[in-house]
């Protein structure tokens, strides 16, 4: 199991010992959590009947009610428990459980777990409202940028949950731009998780206190595809064993993760330079369309002047068919750049 050990200077009557802080074992600490967790969806309840008419919800729309005791849930009203899906996942070693409230899917594209995000949120703690606190640690009105991904030089979010919630979700349509100069966005992706603390700041205190179990109510309007080394492959194709863990995943053992490292494979030729180039033209005067892309293929940039797009994109290649691609082969080293 994972350990931390951390010495906290504590002055006592005597002398200046000092006092061993030994964080939570996790499957311990998980196990209490997922009762408190399920203490609280089985006893508040949140407004369901308001979110089905109308259009453009805001996360202030979300309004999340304790029943009382001796209560029936009111009309118009669902049971968070009777409303949330259940998800699980594994980390540092321990098993997880944490909840989803998916209140609107949303109607654009739907980010990776490496992505850049830009959402509306607020976040309050699980243990604070089972003792009759309901205020909010942290939120944000306007929206607001986070990396999901850390590359050692982001402030990445650093509540695990996020980059496995947010995909599940869609992200809003662009509205133009008002007067003022704010981003109008419609029918973003809308919801809730439920989370236990090693999902989130775990022995850290972010919230005022250790081992919180968390809510966060958010937005999803807009993403980012991110390719952190600019190597031409997104950062999501570069979780080799698909456990959502990109820091993991090193294919030439040199200490740099490959989605922070410009040379995959380690065979001296760049990772952009064994992915093959195309450039297309699109002129949109004569009706003209983009071209769909193949599944390996990437966009790495567009310009488009008088209604003549330039879209120059990247194809991964596999030159045995073995399932290894060039990029990850130390075998194959072809410069495509070159050619």
């Amino acid at each position: 199991m994972f350990l931390v050990t951390v010495i906290v200077s504590c002055k006592s009557d005597d002398d200046n010992d000092t006092t061993p802080f030994v964080e939570e074992d996790r499957t311990e600490q998980q196990a209490k959590d997922k009762d408190s967790l399920i203490a609280y969806l089985t006893s508040h309840y949140y407004n369901s009947g308001f979110f089905e008419t109308g259009s453009n919800h805001r996360y202030t729309d979300i309004v999340i009610t304790p029943l009382e005791e001796g209560e029936a849930v009111p009309e118009n009203h669902t049971l968070l428990m009777s409303a949330v899906e259940l998800r699980t996942t594994s980390y540092y070693e321990a098993d997880y459980e944490y909840y989803v409230l998916n209140i609107n899917q949303g109607e654009g594209g739907s980010p990776a777990f490496t992505d850049m995000i830009r959402v509306r949120y607020s976040g309050s703690s699980v243990n604070e409202a089972l003792d009759g606190n309901y205020e909010v640690f942290d939120s944000s009105a306007t929206p607001v940028d986070f990396p999901l991904q850390a590359d050692g030089t982001n402030n990445a979010v650093f509540v695990r949950a996020w980059p496995l919630v947010f995909p599940e979700f869609n992200a809003a349509t662009f509205d133009g731009i008002d007067e003022n100069g704010n981003i109008n966005f419609t029918n973003p992706g809308l919801g809730v998780m439920f989370i236990p603390s090693g999902l989130g700041y775990f022995s850290g205190t972010n919230t005022g206190s250790s081992y919180d179990n968390l809510i966060f109510k958010f937005e999803l309007l807009q993403y980012e595809v991110e390719d952190h080394d600019n190597d031409g492959i997104p950062s999501y194709i570069e979780d080799r064993n698909s456990d959502l863990y990109v820091i993991d995943d090193d294919t030439d053992d040199d200490g740099w993760p490959d989605f922070i490292d410009i040379d995959d494979d380690g065979d001296l030729v760049l990772t952009i330079d064994e992915l093959m180039p195309t450039t297309y033209t699109v002129n949109t005067n004569l009706g003209e369309v983009e071209p769909i892309l193949a599944a390996n293929e990437f966009e790495r940039s567009r310009v488009k002047i008088g209604g003549i797009i330039t879209i120059k994109t990247v194809t991964i290649v596999d030159s045995d068919d073995d399932g290894t691609p060039d990029y990850l082969d130390p075998a194959f080293t072809t410069n495509y750049n070159e050619l």
